[in-house]
C-alpha cells in the first residue's frame, strides 16, 4: 500500500473532546438534554449592530475581495481601539485581518518559523497553537507550570528552557483552560528575556476584554518588539464569522503581507464590514453587560464545584473555563468525562486535551451556558459522584 499521507500529520494531536462532542450529539439525536460546557464558545447571539453592518454590506451587492492585510477602515479601527483601551500608538501597517485567531497564527509562524525552531509553550495551553507550529516544520518545547506562576511560563522558565534552537515564547493570558492572568511586571520581563535572547515572542491575547475585577495588559505596553494575536471571537462574540487580527513586528510587515496573499488571498469581506461595528459605543454597552453576565457564572461554577469537593488552586481572572482538579474522584479525568456524559448527559473537557502535566487529574468545565443550566449541571454533577 502505498503511503500518501504526508509525515507531518502524525504529529498533529486530535482533539480528546471532540469524540465526546459526537458522542453528545449522538445522544441528543436519542432525546438526551445535554449540557454542553465542553466547547469554548459563546452562547450569545453576534450582537444586532454586527450583524446589521454586516447584512448592510451584504445588501450592496459588492462583495469582493479587499486588500490581503484587510480593509483599511478596520485596521484604522483596531488601532484607535489600541489607544483607546491600552494607552498604546500601533502603525495600522503592523495591524493584519485574519480568518481567526487561527489564521493570525498560521500567519506569525509561518513568517516567522523555521523547520526544527523550537517554541516555548505552557503545559497546560491550548494544543492547536503547538499544531501551528507544527505545521511549519517547528517544535514545541511545553514546560510544566502550576499555581505557583499562575499557571504562566516566566522569564524564569524561559531562561531555564532556551536553548540554541529556541525561537520564541508563546504566552496566553487570560489563558486556555486555566482562565489565569500574567502580571503586568511578569509579562515585562518575559518579552525582554525574548528579547535579549534574539528570539520572538508571541502574546495571543484572544480572551481580553473577557476579564473579571482586574484589567488584561498587552504586550504592546512593554515593546513593539512583539506578535500580538486577538480575535472578535470571544469578547465580540463572533466565532462563526472568522475574523481575528495579528499585529507583527516593523520587520515582519512586508513578508506578512505576502504570506496573506498566498495562504488566504483577503479574510471574509462581510465579516470585516461587520467587524467595523463592533467598536461602536451601542455594541461595546451589549458586550460589557455580556462580561457581567460570565462574571456571574464564573462565581456560580466556582462556587458549586468547590462544594462539590473539586480542587481549583486560582480563581479565574479571565476567559469562559475553569480548570478543576478532579483527583479526589478519579485518576483518570478523560474516562470520568466519558461515564459522566453517558450517566448525566453533562459534556466537559478532560485536562489531556492540554497537555501532559497533571492532565489525569483535570477537567476543564467552560461557564459558556447560562446559570439555569449550570445548576442543572451540578445536581446531575452531585448525583454522578454520590453514586453509590
Amino acid at each position: 500500500m502505498s503511503n500518501r499521507l504526508a509525515e507531518r500529520n502524525s504529529e498533529i494531536s486530535s482533539f480528546y473532546v471532540m469524540e465526546l462532542l459526537r458522542r453528545a450529539k449522538q445522544l441528543e439525536t436519542q432525546g438526551k438534554d445535554v449540557i454542553h460546557m465542553e466547547i469554548g464558545e459563546p452562547d450569545f447571539p453576534t450582537p444586532p449592530t454586527i450583524v446589521d453592518a454586516g447584512i448592510k454590506h451584504l445588501l450592496t451587492g459588492e462583495v469582493k475581495y479587499t486588500a490581503a492585510a484587510g480593509l483599511p477602515e478596520l485596521r484604522n479601527k483596531i488601532a484607535a481601539f489600541y489607544q483607546k483601551r491600552y494607552g498604546v500608538t500601533v502603525n495600522e501597517q503592523r495591524i493584519f485581518v485574519t480568518p481567526g485567531a487561527s489564521g493570525a497564527f498560521l500567519l506569525a509562524f509561518g513568517i516567522s518559523l523555521n523547520p526544527n525552531e523550537e517554541l516555548l509553550m505552557a503545559d497546560p495551553c491550548y494544543p492547536c497553537n503547538s499544531n501551528f507550529a507544527t505545521l511549519f516544520g517547528g517544535k514545541t518545547k511545553t514546560i510544566a507550570v502550576d499555581a505557583s506562576s499562575r499557571y504562566q511560563l516566566t522569564a524564569r522558565h524561559i531562561k531555564e528552557q532556551w536553548t540554541s534552537a529556541t525561537k520564541g515564547a508563546l504566552i496566553a493570558s487570560p489563558s486556555n483552560p486555566t482562565g489565569t492572568l500574567i502580571t503586568p511586571e511578569e509579562l515585562k520581563q518575559s518579552i525582554n528575556t525574548v528579547n535579549t535572547l534574539g528570539g520572538c515572542f508571541y502574546s495571543d491575547e484572544i480572551y481580553h476584554g473577557l476579564v473579571y475585577g482586574t484589567n488584561a495588559t498587552t504586550a504592546l505596553t512593554f515593546s513593539d518588539d512583539v506578535f500580538v494575536i486577538n480575535s472578535f471571537s470571544k469578547y465580540y462574540g463572533m466565532t462563526g464569522w472568522r475574523i481575528g487580527w495579528l499585529i507583527v513586528p516593523d520587520e515582519f510587515i512586508e513578508a506578512a503581507e505576502k504570506l496573506a496573499q498566498n495562504i488566504y488571498i483577503a479574510t471574509s469581506t462581510q465579516s470585516q464590514y461587520a467587524a467595523l461595528a463592533a467598536f461602536d459605543k451601542n455594541t461595546l454597552v451589549e458586550l460589557e453587560n455580556r462580561r457581567a453576565e460570565f462574571a456571574a457564572r464564573r462565581d456560580f461554577l466556582y462556587d458549586n464545584l468547590l462544594r462539590l469537593g473539586f480542587e481549583i488552586s486560582i480563581k479565574p481572572e479571565g476567559a469562559f473555563y475553569i480548570y478543576a482538579n478532579c483527583k479526589k474522584f478519579t485518576d483518570d479525568s478523560y474516562q470520568f468525562a466519558l461515564d459522566f456524559l453517558e450517566a448525566e448527559a453533562v459534556a466537559i473537557t478532560p485536562g489531556k486535551d492540554f497537555g501532559s502535566y497533571e492532565a489525569h487529574h483535570m477537567l476543564r468545565f467552560a461557564y459558556t451556558t447560562s446559570i439555569a443550566k449550570m445548576a442543572i449541571a451540578m445536581q446531575r454533577l452531585d448525583r454522578f459522584i454520590n453514586r453509590g
